[in-house]
């Protein structure tokens, strides 16, 4: 396994990252265990979890995974294990959490942490993440701006402010931001730096051959910031595996749960995924292994978050590391790209 430093933090991370969001829903404790066993003797160093998971989001099934996660972390020397979390942010129509979350401001944040701080069995997690931004922003399928969607929403130097409160008392390491678009990275960047509060070192976004669009706005200020990104989704929600190509039907998220992921049910994504199916398996890859060996060695990620629903599947997501895409695979892979542009943004 490679390690790489996370941003301009001194968290040294594996490349691969153990996604959790499937703890509580389709993993029960015994096998997320097994999985969070399996991904530590292969290496991996890197958890990633939050407080509204397992996904979907349900009133029965909240902080279940933290709550697993907590009860293996317990049984672990704490400082073999980065550790990372989010607090919630408004606007997501789940009046569970926090009695809606009604805002990112300095009560919820502060309550969110104490809470995963509990169903975690920690003092500390080394990276705190805000789920998704506060303010009018096209997230999880939408991409258009609109401006008529306008509301208040807590300033971002007030939300640094109360992260910079938890980073104080030791219960934060370092923050980073989920779901964010470059106006914002660029003002939490700003605003830190003009007010002497934590500067964010990660930024959790999607990415994957069908959504490439990190590349044309954050990829530049990764570079020139110092920022990691920490790729979620690389398979796309399954699509990418060529799973649902063979059989529609396949057990899977987009099975299970309709309508979830709105953003791989645009026209173009199904005709991509079987071009990218065919490349792999021309080159005597699984869909999944080109799918993830793409991700895996791109510039800019710091680490690529794997998730999985039974044993035999994480394996595959781990052995991926071992197959490198040849200069060849990646020219092929260009050549796809820009006869199917970001089908699913």
């Amino acid at each position: 396994m490679e390690y790489r430093l996370l941003g301009g933090s001194d968290l040294n991370v594996s490349a691969i990252c153990l996604g959790t969001m499937t703890f509580g829903q389709q993993n029960d404790a015994a096998e997320a265990h097994s999985q969070l066993d399996l991904a530590f003797e292969r290496g991996i160093n890197f958890i990633d979890t939050a407080e509204m998971y397992p996904v979907p989001p349900r009133a029965e099934t909240v902080n279940r995974t933290e709550t697993i996660v907590g009860n293996w972390l317990k049984h672990r020397s704490r400082d073999t294990v980065i550790l990372a979390t989010k607090v919630s942010g408004p606007n997501r129509n789940m009046a569970w959490i926090r009695g809606g979350p009604k805002a990112l401001d300095r009560d919820n944040i502060r309550t969110a942490i104490e809470g995963s701080l509990e169903r975690l069995q920690t003092d500390y997690v080394d990276l705190y993440q805000l789920h998704w931004p506060e303010r009018n922003v096209p997230m999880f399928g939408k991409y258009q701006f609109d401006p008529g969607q306008e509301t208040e929403a807590v300033p971002i130097r007030a939300q640094l402010e109360a992260l910079a409160e938890l980073v104080r008392e030791g219960k934060v390491r370092y923050v980073g931001l989920s779901n964010e678009h470059p106006w914002g990275v660029m003002e939490f960047l700003r605003l830190a730096g003009a007010h002497g509060l934590p500067r964010v070192v990660s930024i959790q976004n999607p990415y994957n051959l069908i959504n490439r669009v990190f590349e044309t706005g954050l990829a530049e200020i990764a570079y020139r910031e110092q920022l990691g990104l920490l790729a979620y989704s690389p398979l796309a929600f399954g699509h990418l595996s060529g799973k649902y190509q063979s059989d529609p039907a396949a057990a899977g998220r987009v099975t299970l749960f309709k309508g979830f992921a709105q953003r791989y049910e645009k026209p173009n994504v199904q005709p991509a995924v079987a071009a990218y199916a065919d490349l792999a398996r021309r080159h005597g890859l699984t869909p999944t292994e080109l799918a993830l060996s793409f991700v895996y060695r791109r510039w800019f990620v710091a680490s690529t978050l794997i998730g999985a629903t039974g044993m035999a599947q994480l394996t595959e997501n781990l052995e991926a590391w071992e197959k490198p895409l040849t200069a060849a695979v990646l020219a092929e892979i260009e050549e796809l790209h820009l006869r199917y542009t970001n089908p699913a943004p």
